[in-house]
C-alpha cells in the first residue's frame, strides 16, 4: 500500500493518528533545523513537516515534481492555513520513500509560485502535456468534464435513452468537410473513413426500431483549426428519437443543457424554452447564424433611408446601422480605432459614424449626410452613437455581425456570469456554390425539407426551408440537428436538386436509401458538441485547454509526433506507395 488517504482528507480530528501519503512534491522549504514539503495528489495539498537528519538527507535526492511516499503522524499546524481543507494539520515524517524521482529544472513551471503556465508558449505545453495537466487550473478542467460527461448520461438515462456505439471505421460521406481516410489491408485501393458525424448509422437505428439513442461519439472531421474548434477529432452528444418532431428535440436539449450547466456553474442559467430565431431574422439582427445574446445590439437595415444619399461611398450599397446607446460618450479615438479595426481585421471599406449631442442634433463623422429623419427611423436619441457599414448584401451583413460584437467588446456591453440560449431555426435547404455554380446543400443533406416531395417540385430551391436547428450559447454554437427525411422519394429528390444521379446515392448512402423502403419511421434528433460544452462552463476561450490530449493549431500531436512517417512495410501491407517525399518540418 503507496499510501492510506489522500492529500485532501486529513484534518484537526485526525491528530495522533499514524498514516501513509503519497503524491507529488509541490514546494521545498528549508528553515535549518526543520524541512517542509508541500505534498499535492489530485485531490489536494498536505503539508510534512522533517525533523530527522536521515529523511532531510532522503530528501536531497528529490526535486520538485519528484514522486515520494511519505509515513508519519498527523500533528496540529501552529501556523494554521485557512486557505486549505488540511491546513489545520501537517504530517510529521517518520519515513519517506521516493517512487519517482524528476529532473532538477522543468521544462516551465507547472505549480509553483512563480507559474504563469498561460503565457507558456502553447506548443512546449503541448509538447510535455503530461506536465502541464499536473497544473491545478487545467487538471480541474479535465476533471469537470469527466463529471459532465457523468451528468448528461445521468440524464439521459433518465429521459429513457439507451447508450449505442455506432462503428469507427466507416464509409466516406459528405458531411460538410474533409474525410480522414483509412487504407484497408485486405481490400487492395479501398478506404474506409472516420465518421464525421454517426449520422447515417443513427438513422439506421431508428428504422431499426430503437427508441432513443444516444452516445458520446468521436467525430472526425479534416478541418483548419481555430480558437473554439478542435482539429482534427471532437466529441458530442450525439442523440435521435423515433416519432420525433423539431419541438421533441428542443423539449430534449432544453431538459439535458441546463440540467448540467447548473450543475457545474454558479452563474445564471437560461431555462427552456428556449428563445426560438428564424435563420434569415438572425442574419439580419445580428449580421451572424450563432448570435451572443448577452450583446444588447442590434443590426438595422439602412439602404432604403439613404437611397436618394449623395454620399458617393453609400450609392447602390446595402447599408447597416448600429445604434449604441449612450455610444456618444466615446471620444474620436474610439471612433477611428474601430473604424481602423474595421478595415484591418475585417476587410471593410471603412466605418461610418456619427453621434447625437445634447441638443439632439447629428454631429461627426459623416453627419453631413444623416438627416434627423434617418437618426429618428433608427431610434437613435441623445447620446447615442450609430456605425454604418456600406458594401454588397453579404459582406455588409457579416461586416456588421463583425463589428456587432467587437463594439460589445470594446464597450464592454456584455451581460456578465451568465448563459443565454437560442434555437436558430428554419435554415434554408440549400445555397449557391458561387465557385461550382451549382445548388448545394446549406446545412445537413438527410434534412427534412418544409414542405416535403410539394416544396422541392414547386418552389426555387433557394427558398426551401429545412426542418434544421442549431442551439447557440453565448455566441457559440453548441448543437446542430434536423428532422431526418426518412422518405426514398424526397431523399431522391432532395439530392438531384444539388446535382446527385440515383447511382451517386445508391453508391455513397446505399444502405440509408435502401432501408427506407422497409417501414422508416418519421425522426429526429441533435448533438450537443461536448468540447464547446465544457470550453463554456469551464469559461476558457480555448477549446484545447478542455481536452486531455489536443492538437495544435496546426493539427499535430507534437508530445507523441503525430502524424509521422511510416515505413515502407507498412505502406506495402495497405498497397500505398508514396510517390513525392515531403520536406521534413522543421
Amino acid at each position: 500500500m503507496y499510501r492510506s488517504n489522500n492529500c485532501n482528507e486529513l484534518n484537526i480530528k485526525d491528530v495522533g493518528k499514524e498514516v501513509k501519503l503519497a503524491g507529488w512534491v509541490q514546494r521545498i522549504r528549508n528553515l535549518g533545523s526543520m524541512q517542509f514539503v508541500d505534498l499535492r495528489d489530485e485531490y489536494g495539498i498536505t503539508q510534512v513537516v522533517i525533523t530527522e537528519e536521515n529523511i532531510k538527507k532522503e530528501m536531497e535526492n528529490a526535486n520538485p515534481e519528484s514522486v515520494i511516499s511519505v509515513t508519519g503522524t498527523v500533528l496540529e499546524r501552529s501556523n494554521k492555513n485557512s486557505k486549505i481543507p488540511t491546513g489545520e494539520i501537517e504530517i510529521e515524517a517518520k519515513k519517506i520513500e521516493i517512487l519517482g524521482k524528476c529532473k532538477s529544472i522543468l521544462p516551465f513551471e507547472i505549480n509553483s509560485d512563480k507559474a504563469d503556465i498561460q503565457n507558456v508558449r502553447e506548443d512546449l505545453r503541448l509538447q510535455y502535456r503530461y506536465l502541464d495537466l499536473r497544473n491545478d487550473k487545467i487538471h480541474k478542467t479535465i476533471l469537470l468534464r469527466s463529471k459532465i460527461m457523468r451528468s448528461i448520461r445521468n440524464k439521459m438515462d433518465e429521459l429513457g435513452f439507451s447508450e449505442i456505439q455506432t462503428p469507427i471505421l466507416a464509409n466516406s460521406s459528405p458531411e460538410g468537410a474533409r474525410d480522414y481516410l483509412v487504407p484497408s489491408r485486405l481490400h487492395s485501393g479501398k478506404f474506409y473513413a472516420l465518421p464525421q458525424a454517426p449520422q447515417q448509422f443513427k438513422q439506421l437505428l431508428m428504422i431499426s426500431g430503437f427508441d432513443k439513442y444516444y452516445q458520446i461519439a468521436p467525430c472526425f472531421r479534416d478541418e483548419d483549426p481555430r480558437a473554439d474548434r478542435a482539429p482534427g477529432e471532437f466529441y458530442q452528444l450525439d442523440f435521435e428519437m423515433a416519432f420525433a418532431t423539431q419541438e421533441d428535440v428542443f423539449n430534449v436539449i432544453e431538459n439535458v443543457i441546463p440540467a448540467v450547466f447548473k450543475e457545474h456553474t454558479n452563474w445564471n442559467v437560461d431555462e427552456g424554452p428556449f428563445v426560438k430565431i428564424p435563420y434569415k431574422e438572425a442574419m439580419e439582427k445580428y449580421g451572424i447564424d450563432k448570435p451572443d445574446l448577452r450583446n444588447p445590439l442590434i443590426i438595422q437595415d439602412a439602404t432604403n433611408l439613404f437611397k436618394n444619399t449623395e454620399f458617393n461611398a453609400f450609392k447602390e450599397k446595402t447599408i447597416k446601422a448600429i445604434v449604441v446607446p449612450n455610444g456618444g460618450d466615446q471620444g474620436r479615438k474610439f471612433f477611428d480605432n474601430m473604424s481602423e479595426f474595421a478595415v484591418k481585421e475585417f476587410g471593410a471599406k471603412g466605418l461610418a459614424w456619427v453621434k447625437v449631442d445634447e441638443e439632439n442634433n447629428v454631429v461627426g463623422g459623416i453627419s453631413k449626410f444623416v438627416t434627423d429623419e434617418i437618426k429618428t427611423e433608427l431610434g437613435a436619441k441623445t447620446g447615442d452613437s450609430i456605425f454604418f457599414i456600406a458594401d454588397e448584401f453579404k459582406t455588409a451583413q457579416k461586416i456588421a455581425g463583425l463589428v456587432r460584437i467587437e463594439l460589445g467588446k470594446r464597450l464592454d456591453l456584455i451581460e456578465k456570469d451568465v448563459y443565454k440560449f437560442c434555437f436558430i431555426v428554419d435554415f434554408p435547404m440549400y445555397e449557391y456554390n458561387e465557385e461550382e455554380e451549382k445548388i448545394d446543400f446549406n446545412h445537413n443533406p438527410f434534412s427534412m425539407p418544409q414542405g416535403g416531395i410539394e416544396a422541392l417540385e414547386t418552389k426555387d430551391p433557394l427558398d426551401i426551408l429545412a426542418y434544421q436547428y442549431d442551439l447557440v450559447c453565448n455566441g457559440y454554437e453548441m448543437a446542430s440537428g434536423a428532422v431526418r427525411n426518412h422518405s426514398p422519394e424526397i431523399m431522391l429528390k432532395a439530392f438531384q436538386i444539388a446535382g446527385y444521379k440515383e447511382e451517386d446515392i445508391i453508391k455513397k448512402f446505399g444502405a440509408l436509401y435502401t432501408a427506407f423502403e422497409y417501414g422508416t419511421p418519421p425522426h429526429a434528433g441533435a448533438a450537443p458538441g461536448l468540447d464547446r460544452m465544457v470550453m463554456l462552463i469551464a469559461n476558457s476561450d480555448n477549446i484545447r485547454e478542455v481536452i486531455a490530449f489536443p492538437k495544435n493549431k496546426k493539427a499535430r500531436d507534437v508530445m507523441m509526433n503525430a502524424p509521422s512517417k511510416v515505413t515502407d512495410e507498412q505502406l506495402k501491407d495497405v498497397h500505398i506507395q508514396i510517390t513525392e517525399e515531403e520536406e521534413e518540418e522543421q
